[in-house]
């Protein structure tokens, strides 16, 4: 504290002297700083640096990613196709009682999407007790028919999963969106850690925070440990549609930090229902594909026979027990935007618990009531397609126009089952360097669990912040960016350690904890 204060003018106002969050709750001030004095003192040392001073290395930080090649791509925009995705300095902070209601509620969530799959593939017990619709389910554009029958290995269907939380004006986190497609952005959680601790590592000094460099090590374990039976050293493969996909900087991150060959559909060939990687050496075995493929385009015999970014007969090889791929297909049905409405009943009907997080209120088109009820409040709902992501095809009823709402309103009572309305959840905010100052943005929340015998959360996950004034759009596709997330070990300061310092235990051998 006493280094930071030495280099700051004192004549000019501090960081966070006019920082108001207004009506929302803040990230960092909560429901006073005072009660918390691991955040109270990070409030301290953020009001010691400079506005200027920050702002340069903010801007020298957001350069290095650059030029790191830590970009992603934006389809819509042929002027600028590939982008850095806008980071910022300020990072958001959670004490240890919080990540433990994270923690058990994404577990729960990702227990229960498990065995909803397991069960909808299999005896159907849950669509037969009436608890989620049929139709819901079996006539959703996700469901896959060529999974029916079949359980993977350890019943894991969904290996990698995002679980989006927002935090209300209670104070109170809901989960937003389940992810358990081929979910997104851990690279970013991973980098942005690193470029703290490269461009900030004065605000770093002195906290215990959570290490998050050891997920490609996770990740990689957890494959493994679902990989088909009778493995005896089972090889991975991270499959990528290629260079042009939006996530392709994420696909060689992965590989890279697990260690594993980055293919192409065209790299992999199906022999006597076994799947092999071509190399100069010839064919080499695979048992794992952890797959950024969606499920139309991965094999061409099974599903869109004009793909050619897929494996051709890569689903008998599943089918035969002979590859596993994560996630499996047909994990999309669980993360429908419609089938989340239900997950409060899945997890009571599977787990015989209540949710540890509980769901955004949501109101299903497709049903009467829920119909009804949407069209009568347009102007005070959020209005989600059911099928998009990335923040597309949204409409912010307290924010739209009159004929926006009205186009909504046509688009809706067309086609009814395409669409889920929620309130507007006063987003949470947290400081963030814009550039008038430091201002309060709005912020969600992406925990990655990865799954195998059991199920890891990377302490952190993924906060994007809405970066213009007044949006609650946080996606990177429509403007936003994201922060660094420290989930603090310890009260202590004397007992803490830079992240840098618990690679240096661990690669020693020594626990971090």
């Amino acid at each position: 504290m006493a280094q930071l204060s030495a280099f700051r003018d004192t004549s000019e106002p501090a960081l966070l002297s006019d920082y108001q969050p207004g009506e929302f709750y803040c990230e960092l001030m909560g429901d006073g700083v005072e009660d918390r004095p691991r955040l109270l003192e990070f409030w301290q040392r953020l009001e010691q640096l400079p506005l200027a001073d920050l702002s340069v290395r903010a801007a020298d930080a957001l350069h290095d990613l650059y030029e790191r090649g830590v970009t992603f791509t934006v389809y819509s925009d042929r002027d600028a196709i590939d982008r850095t995705l806008p980071f910022d300095a300020i990072p958001r902070v959670l004490n240890g009682s919080e990540w433990d209601v994270i923690e058990l509620g994404v577990k729960q969530r990702v227990t229960a999407l498990n065995l909803f799959l397991a069960d909808i593939y299999g005896e159907q017990h849950i669509l037969k007790d009436g608890v989620v619709p049929r139709d819901l389910v079996l006539g959703n554009t996700n469901y896959c028919p060529e999974m029916q029958g079949f359980t993977p290995a350890l019943g894991t269907y969904v290996q990698i999963a995002g679980i989006d939380l927002v935090r209300g004006g209670d104070g109170q986190f809901y989960v937003l969106e389940d992810n358990a497609r081929t979910p997104s952005g851990v690279s970013y959680v991973v980098e942005n850690r690193h470029l703290m601790q490269r461009a900030f590592p004065d605000l770093l000094d002195g906290f215990n925070v959570h290490d998050v460099s050891d997920y490609g090590q996770k990740l990689r374990e957890k494959l493994i440990e679902t990989a088909p039976p009778g493995c005896d050293n089972p090889q991975l493969v991270l499959l990528s549609p290629g260079i042009f996909n939006s996530a392709y900087y994420e696909h060689i991150f992965l590989a890279r930090e697990m260690g594993v060959p980055l293919v192409e559909g065209r790299d992999l060939v199906v022999v006597d229902k076994h799947v092999f990687a071509k190399t100069i050496t010839g064919l080499q075995a695979v048992d794992v594909v952890y797959r950024r493929i969606d499920d139309d385009f991965l094999d061409p015999l099974a599903f869109n026979p004009d793909s050619l970014l897929g494996v051709p007969g890569i689903m008998e090889c599943l089918r035969a027990g002979n590859v596993t791929i994560a996630n499996a297909p047909g994990t999309g049905v669980a993360d429908d935007k419609a089938v989340y409405a239900y997950m409060p009943k899945i997890i009571k009907y599977y787990l015989d618990e209540e949710p540890a997080i509980a769901n955004v209120e949501t109101h299903i088109c497709r049903d009467a009531k829920g119909l009804s009820y949407t069209l009568d409040h347009l102007d005070e709902l959020v209005i989600k397609p059911v099928g998009e992501s990335g923040g597309y095809g949204i409409v912010i009823g307290p924010k739209a126009s009159k004929e926006e709402i009205e186009l909504c309103r046509k688009a809706i009572i067309a086609r009814p089952e395409n669409f889920i309305a929620q309130p507007m959840v006063q987003l949470s905010v947290c400081p963030t360097l814009t550039d008038e100052g430091v201002s309060p943005r709005h912020v969600d929340l992406r925990p990655f669990a990865i799954t195998g015998e059991d199920t890891w959360v990377l302490p952190g996950g993924l906060t994007r912040v809405a970066l213009r004034q007044g949006s609650i759009v946080v996606n990177s596709s429509q403007g936003g960016g994201t922060k660094d997330t420290w989930v603090l070990l310890g009260e202590s300061p004397q007992a803490s350690r830079v992240t840098g310092q618990n690679n240096q235990q661990r690669q020693a051998g020594t626990s971090s904890a």
